[in-house]
């Protein structure tokens, strides 16, 4: 189960703003995590690790580095709800072992609201409400139990 508060974000939020593309020469992704939404003042004043991002349409499009994922998960983004996302940055997420919730309603939760995730549910702890969620596919769910598509396929081949 995670809980965390809502570090809300709108409509197409791309990857050059997940990370700037200016950024990417540095040697390692702990090397460019600091620089995560850099030009978000909601993430910088508010982000804590452990909590959760809410977008709304289109979370993670425009190019299909697997930085912008990666540079999430390093700084401890416990998952992200949106009401869709992109779909290369959607895998590249779930291959990194980082969770994503597909909600129709993503958009109705405020920033700084508590939120409390599991497989099957997203409630909102500050307002009491239950949102619908798009039920992750088996397959999905096991690259994330096991923390992505790496440890899931070494955990295959024993």
């Amino acid at each position: 189960m995670i809980k965390g508060k809502a570090i809300k974000f709108g409509n197409n939020i791309d990857t050059d703003q997940i990370i700037g593309a200016h950024h990417l020469t540095l040697p390692a992704i702990r090397a460019m995590a600091p620089f995560t939404f850099e030009h978000h003042p909601q993430f910088i004043t508010h982000f804590t690790r452990g909590d959760v991002l809410v977008g709304e349409e289109n979370f993670g499009c425009g190019s299909s580095r697997e930085q912008a994922p990666a540079v999430l998960k390093e700084r401890g983004v416990a998952a992200i709800v949106a009401c869709s996302f992109a779909r290369i940055f959607y895998r590249n997420a779930i291959n990194l072992g980082l969770r994503l919730m597909v909600c129709a309603e993503a958009a109705e939760i405020m920033e700084l609201e508590m939120l409390e995730l599991d497989n099957d549910r997203l409630r909102n702890l500050t307002t009491g409400r239950d949102y619908g969620i798009e039920p992750l596919p088996p397959f999905v769910r096991e690259i994330l139990d096991c923390g992505g598509i790496i440890p899931y396929l070494r955990g295959k081949n024993r």
